[in-house]
């Protein structure tokens, strides 16, 4: 366990980093992204946002990608997807 005095200040660790609030980093930085997702049907990529608020479908074949949730959006078994590059 890591105590508050033995911190620096200016460097902080990485995990350190990550578990904090958004807007009580060092440098603010938010949690949702933007991220390829490819359908387990007909393999086509949709761009959707980690956050959605609605239910993305594929413009192909019609099938649910992915479903939102109180926070990230879950994706249905099957769909692989990749971050975006920032």
């Amino acid at each position: 366990m890591v105590l508050q005095n033995d911190i620096d200040l200016l460097n902080p660790p990485a995990e350190l980093e990550k578990r904090k609030h958004k807007k009580k980093r060092l440098v603010q930085s938010p949690n949702s992204f933007f991220m390829d997702v490819k359908c387990a049907g007909c393999f086509t990529i949709t761009t959707v946002f980690s956050h959605s608020q609605t239910v993305v479908v594929c413009a192909n074949c019609q099938t649910v990608m992915c479903q939102p949730t109180g926070g990230k959006a879950r994706l249905t078994e099957g769909c692989s997807f990749r971050r975006k590059a920032d």
